[in-house]
């Protein structure tokens, strides 16, 4: 057991963080970061974490998509493991800590361990997913689906990238081979998996609180939908003959933001956040409109009543609008929910600590969500700047991330003995 509170060293922590981020294809200097999936610049970063972690005596292996394991080795080398950690892909002009933390956070949190002299029965594993954003495939956590059996090894490989590059060619290209039903995980691999993260919210910072438990990830429901009208000269054709498609969108979008709002769920919420206009001229009436929807609850049944109620009253706009309405749902991945031994776990370091905690949701979606699929799931949330991340701006501070790595610390060793 651990009888004081481990011993992080914070400063290596936070220039572990600029480091990476200084590895980074952003035209403007860190902390502004971007770092796509098995770019080069994506291989440097692996290069850099694997360089730490065979530092601190880990041993690491890579699997057939990237994910890369680095382990600490228990007592019981039967034993299922522990495992923590997070990404280190970056949307274009990002922030420096979203997901990093979690990687580079697991790795301090072990070092602290070590230095502790604290054994563990179980080894202690920390996880870098490939891809946890969709950035360069439209589809998000690619790594951790594939290892938690969520995505088919086949689907995997037929996702493109804008080039028209299939995953399966583009991950080869970057060096990671064998073949891609290696990746999912048995059934046994994890006894526990435990993420930190930072926030992406405000809601700690507000309550002037340093640690989150976290006990349900919601997860989204995405679509498309392309509404088609006719277009014409925007001068020439009277009001009484329009089949506006911008305006029908217009009128669609406003019904989802309705339909949200009335929702018997007070976590459900629904973002529309990509419009495209064709033609897009300012003398042309819009012939066709495609927008996004991203859809998410952490009660499943009722976000997908929703999404049912959208499809329908869309139809309805588009019928009176006298336009065509398609639409397809991308993904409907199932909200997650924490294990209470972990959130109990979590709870109970926080307080050893004397760290002020609550219990809470997470309204992003991480790796954890499809980790909850492989093994007893939990994450721990410490605060970021005004809720602020996937911006340059994006910041937790070092005693954020010093409480943070200390409840990882006794929450892994809780878990691992």
């Amino acid at each position: 057991m651990i009888n004081d509170a481990p011993q992080v060293d914070v400063e290596r922590l936070v220039g572990e963080l600029q480091a990476l981020a200084a590895i980074s294809d952003c035209p403007e200097p860190p902390p502004a970061v971007t770092r796509v999936v098995f770019t080069e610049t994506d291989l440097r970063a692996r290069d850099y974490l694997r360089s730490l972690y065979e530092a601190a005596g880990l041993t690491v292996r890579v699997d057939p998509i990237g994910n890369t394991f680095a382990r600490w080795h228990g007592s019981d080398p039967k034993a299922s493991a522990v495992g923590t950690g997070s990404h280190c892909d970056a949307i274009p002009h990002a922030g420096m800590y979203d997901g990093t933390v979690g990687v580079l956070s697991g790795l301090e949190a072990i070092r602290a361990l070590q230095a502790s002299g604290y054994q563990p029965r179980r080894s202690i594993e920390v996880v870098m997913f490939t891809s946890e954003e969709p950035t360069r495939f439209g589809v998000g956590c690619t790594g951790s689906r594939l290892m938690s059996g969520a995505m088919s090894p086949a689907d995997l490989a037929k996702l493109t990238d804008e080039a028209d590059d299939d995953y399966d060619t583009v991950r080869r290209r970057a060096g990671f081979t064998g073949e891609l039903s290696e990746v999912r995980l048995p059934g046994d691999y994890y006894d526990a998996f435990v993420e930190l993260h930072i926030e992406q919210g405000p809601e700690l910072e507000a309550g002037d609180l340093a640690i989150g438990a976290v006990t349900a990830i919601a997860a989204p429901a995405q679509a498309n939908f392309t509404v088609t009208g006719e277009g014409g000269h925007a001068g020439a054709v009277l009001m009484p003959r329009r089949r506006d498609a911008l305006v029908a969108a217009a009128e669609m979008i406003a019904a989802i933001d309705s339909i949200a709002r009335a929702s018997r769920s007070p976590d459900l919420v629904a973002t529309v956040g990509k419009l495209e206009v064709h033609p897009g001229a300012v003398n042309s009436i819009p012939s066709k409109v495609t927008f996004s929807l991203d859809l998410r609850d952490i009660d499943g049944a009722n976000r997908d009543a929703v999404l049912k109620q959208i499809e329908v009253e869309t139809e309805q706009i588009a019928t009176r609008r006298e336009v065509q309405l398609e639409h397809r749902t991308l993904n409907a991945d199932p909200p997650a929910t924490s294990d209470p031994r972990i959130v109990d776990a979590v709870v109970q370091s926080a307080t050893s600590l004397g760290q002020a905690h609550q219990k809470m949701i997470s309204r992003a979606y991480h790796d954890s969500l499809f980790m909850a699929r492989v093994a007893p799931m939990g994450m721990i949330f410490i605060p970021c700047r005004g809720g602020v991340s996937h911006r340059p701006d994006e910041y937790s501070s070092p005693e954020a991330l010093a409480a943070g790595v200390q409840t990882l610390a006794l929450t892994l060793a809780e878990l691992a003995r």
